[in-house]
């Protein structure tokens, strides 16, 4: 039978003529699966009709190809209603059939889905009516109604659950006594029979269980029977089944025991009563575990004070935070949190960034330095002007990539999501097999029935499909609290298979605070006044450590800077500018050997000065050599802990950079690097960084803007925080803080993070391995035991527990 077509529109701006729709045409049609394509110049959009083995992302990975990306737009989904593995799945498939997703990540840990879709062919309206059709309530996560924390919500289901729990609890205890305790004590059992009846006790029992398959456990009839009937089970259809096929049996011996075998005139009441309430303790317990697993993002969500002193013509006014604008006047209180960022106009204080950095050390502020909204202030009163608000603060920003981070899937939850696909349907095919296998043993009826239910009962796949999202939720958010951001959850994985961490030297292992140390003028014509005055000048508006370095001693020195112009940086090499009429080279002898500039006078100094760790700087004027100064850039306080801490882990560390070669391996030998590159441009760091990925993965890690490359080509780009929005836009990892030692932090965390992954997906395949066959009755035949119903909800709902519970460690991560 031919598959039937879908299509799916997609807008594409870089359509400009007739050309562009005919390749962008040929692009789609060459892909295997495509029936039609037809592009719209007008509209620049193009419709196509497929099949398998296309799909909207190899749809749009060709058309990127061809040099026509098409418009992405991404949503967030808040869903209601997922309760296993199996849930996010039929999500997951929802929304990936859907023409016009690109991609789709449910996850089931923060309840949510991300979304990429080609803009034009849906909205998200549109996405979030697919997902509840499918019968999972969703809405879409705006600015206007932002998702509550993963604590808040999973705060909220335990209550609703707690509630539940001890309405079922208070109607199941009278099930289960009349049903079992007043068997075990056969006096008491004679005492009630005659006091109020055989009948009656069925009855209490009958009513009660009605009651508590009625209420608190409608939620699982209200999700599992729909999905059954769509030809889609999932966990709690298992529940449901097991459940009602209990109440079922035992209804029929009560009301119509003829149409039953005498032998098989047995009630099971409990057993449906029991299932039910077990499973809502599991379920209680995993939404309070799962609460504080989210706690990160709820503590930094709490760090934003609700209000300000804000100045006025008028005087002092307390605004909310909302109301603030760039440019405002804040004025903060003595210990007082800071509400959002800007900069210190008045006052001198120390400040308390550890939310920032996870160092515990106050920070010393000055006006014209940057504070951070959610630090606290010391003992000074202070002053700033705010510079940020809402959505574009650095707090906000924090959140936001944890948010992110804790929402992706990690390559190893490809397994889980093959497997849970086919599980609840091999569930109860197995259930339907031990029940004809039992009843053709002739064990009878209700023996067949029990096992059965069983089997139901105890496979459930929630331990599976929380194994991973709730340890991603935990690491990350630890890692948030120790000022590390990972700004891609499968991030955590590839850094845990970091053999080699290549560091870029300066402001990364060495402070990026240098200081000139050393001046020799070229010629007599040249006072070391007039050489400070043309490098300051050409200097002044680099942001480059060395450049501050000499600004810096021409400030302590009087001299003042020189008028450039045409300030031109040459990346990996120094800059050139105009200076009072003559043109200037400065930087490292590369610059000036490219440029003709004779050094030989000077190189022997200049490699004496590098065997001592200096760098030099040279500084040529109109093509003739004017100068060599030095410039010392000490090691960062923790450089060589944080090499050793990597180098005890068994990681390989090398040292990439653009300073000489003396330079570079005077530094390597002072922290023990053997692997050292140096005298390279971006672009040969981008080399030395894929000659290592060869050999082992690869994180680097930089904080210049020349670094950006090299981030983007290792496998894991790690970015000092103090460094630039460029180089942290590249990386994967963010550390907060300028220590290095956040690298060996970061690698222990996402090591710890993927043991405790594995040790939960073990747990959740061992289980259901180990159990299913128990279930079953494999062992009743040598005489071992089976698995009462009772028993398997139990167990069933520990397992989900154990899970989060073991995830839950990781917040004890790097202490």
């Amino acid at each position: 039978m031919t598959e039937p077509l879908s299509h799916t529109t997609f807008i594409i701006d870089g359509m400009h003529c007739g050309a562009c729709t005919g390749r962008v045409e040929r692009a789609l049609a060459a892909e295997p699966g495509v029936a039609s394509a037809a592009a719209n110049l007008m509209a620049r959009s193009a419709r196509v009709e497929f099949a398998a083995p296309a799909t909207p992302a190899s749809l749009a990975a060709a058309l990127a190809k061809a040099g026509y990306p098409v418009n992405e737009a991404q949503a967030r989904l808040d869903i209601e209603g997922m309760t296993c593995a199996s849930c996010a799945g039929r999500v997951e498939r929802a929304l990936a059939e859907t023409p016009g997703v690109i991609s789709a990540a449910v996850n089931l840990a923060t309840q949510s889905a991300a979304v990429t879709y080609a803009q034009g062919a849906i909205a998200p309206s549109e996405l979030a009516r697919t997902v509840t059709d499918a019968g999972y309530p969703a809405r879409v996560q705006t600015a206007d109604a932002p998702p509550a924390p993963v604590a808040a919500r999973q705060a909220a289901e335990a209550r609703a659950l707690k509630r539940d729990v001890i309405v079922a609890s208070l109607l199941t205890a009278p099930v289960v006594f009349l049903a079992m305790v007043s068997h075990m004590y056969h006096p008491l059992h004679h005492w009630l029979a005659r006091m109020i009846g055989e009948d009656v006790m069925w009855w209490i029992q009958f009513v009660l269980t009605a009651l508590v398959l009625a209420f608190p456990g409608r939620r699982f009839l209200a999700l599992g029977i729909p999905a059954l009937l769509r030809g889609a089970p999932e966990m709690n259809s298992l529940v449901a089944m097991g459940a009602l096929a209990a109440f079922g049996y035992s209804a029929v011996v009560m009301l119509a025991p003829g149409l039953l075998p005498p032998s098989a005139l047995e009630i099971y009441f409990e057993a449906a009563a029991t299932i039910v309430t077990l499973i809502l303790v599991g379920r209680w317990l995993e939404a309070r575990a799962k609460g504080r697993a989210g706690e990160a993002i709820s503590r930094l969500v709490a760090l934003r004070p609700a209000t300000a002193q804000v100045r006025r013509p008028a005087g002092l006014v307390e605004l909310p935070v909302e109301e603030l604008a760039p440019g405002d006047i804040v004025e903060i209180a003595p210990g007082a949190r800071i509400a959002v960022d800007g900069e210190l106009i008045e006052g001198h204080g120390w400040v308390d960034e550890s939310m920032l950095t996870g160092e515990p050390a106050p920070v010393e502020k000055t006006p014209g330095m940057k504070v951070t909204g959610g630090t606290v202030n010391g003992p000074a009163a202070l002053a700033f002007r705010v510079t940020a608000t809402g959505t574009d603060t650095v707090l906000a920003r924090i959140i936001a990539l944890v948010e992110e981070a804790q929402g992706q899937k990690l390559p190893v939850q490809a397994l889980v999501d093959k497997v849970t696909r086919i599980f609840v349907p091999a569930v109860m095919g197995l259930s339907a097999l031990t029940f004809v296998l039992w009843l053709a043993a002739g064990q009878g009826l209700t023996h067949a029935l029990v096992a059965a239910i069983s089997v139901m009962i105890i496979a459930c796949p929630c331990a599976m499909g929380l194994a991973t999202p709730v340890s991603i939720l935990v690491g990350t958010g630890r890692g948030a609290e120790l000022g590390l951001l990972f700004r891609r959850g499968d991030a955590l994985q590839r850094l845990a298979e970091a053999r080699i961490v290549a560091f870029d030297k300066t402001g990364t292992l060495t402070e990026g605070r240098p200081a000139l140390t050393d001046l020799f003028p070229a010629a007599p014509d040249f006072t070391p006044e007039q050489i400070l005055a043309i490098a300051a000048g050409a200097e002044a508006r680099s942001e480059h450590p060395l450049a501050h370095a000499v600004l810096a001693e021409a400030a302590a020195r009087g001299v003042a800077p020189a008028r450039a112009r045409a300030v031109k940086a040459l990346p990996g090499r120094g800059l050139s500018a105009q200076v009072e009429g003559h043109e200037i080279l400065l930087g490292n002898a590369r610059a000036l050997a490219e440029a003709g500039v004779d050094c030989t006078f000077l190189a022997p100094v200049a490699e004496a000065l590098a065997r001592e760790g200096k760098t030099p700087l040279w500084l040529a004027q109109d093509g003739r050599l004017a100068a060599l100064m030095a410039v010392s850039d000490p090691l960062k306080k923790h450089a060589h802990d944080a090499v050793a801490a990597l180098q005890y882990d068994g990681v390989e560390v090398a040292l990439i950079s653009g300073d000489m070669k003396a330079t570079a391996e005077s530094v390597g030998r002072t922290l023990g690097i053997l692997r050292v590159v140096s005298e390279v441009l971006p672009e040969g760091k981008v080399a030395a960084v894929k000659d290592l990925r060869e050999r082992a993965v690869t994180a680097f890690v930089g904080d210049g803007i020349n670094d950006a490359p090299a981030l983007a080509a290792a496998d894991i780009g790690i970015a000092i925080g103090t460094g630039t929005d460029v180089a942290i836009e590249a990386a994967d990892v963010v550390l907060m803080q300028g220590d290095p030692q956040g690298v060996a932090r970061a690698l222990a965390l996402s090591r710890a993070t993927m043991r405790n992954i594995k040790q939960n997906l073990f747990w959740a395949f061992a289980y259901n391995t180990a159990l299913i066959p128990v279930a079953m009755g494999v062992l009743r035949p040598f005489g071992g035991p089976g698995l009462s119903p009772m028993l398997a909800a139990g167990a069933m709902a520990f397992s989900s527990v154990f899970v989060v519970t073991n995830a839950l460690r990781l917040r004890r991560a790097g202490r």
